[in-house]
């Protein structure tokens, strides 16, 4: 496969896009647990220790989905910048790695909703069995 300068710009969008969603989820876990911690402050529960727990496992999610599709975004630039200095092999293999990246990334993700949709099946749960 010949590699040009348009195909790794193909990930800028991408990437930037994704990276925005994850910002996006991390202001609302900042926030909720911030809520958390007030909740807990006025009146301790194993629940809210419980919902801390899961929250924290979210947020190392997304730091190293954040921090995987940085290394994404990273690696494409340098590969536009190698293909311009000729150096097509290395090149090919930046590019190889930059698209692993994004994937392990969106992978991440995955899990990370995954986790989040469980929680949240289990508050409406919480909330079907008081009424």
């Amino acid at each position: 496969m010949i590699l040009t300068m348009s195909i790794p710009a193909l990930l800028f969008p991408a990437i930037s896009l994704t990276m925005l969603a994850y910002n996006a989820r991390y202001l609302a876990i900042a926030a909720l647990i911030r809520q958390l911690h007030k909740e807990y402050l006025s009146s301790p529960s194993k629940n809210t220790v419980l919902q801390i727990k899961n929250l924290r496992k979210r947020l190392w999610l997304i730091r190293n989905m954040q921090a995987i599709a940085i290394v994404s975004f990273l690696t494409s630039v340098i590969t536009m910048f190698l293909l311009y200095i000729e150096q097509e092999d290395l090149a090919n293999l930046l590019f190889g790695i930059s698209l692993f990246s994004l994937m392990v990334s969106l992978v991440l993700s995955l899990i990370e909703v995954q986790i989040s949709t469980k929680a949240l099946g289990i508050r409406l749960d919480r909330i079907e069995e008081n009424n």
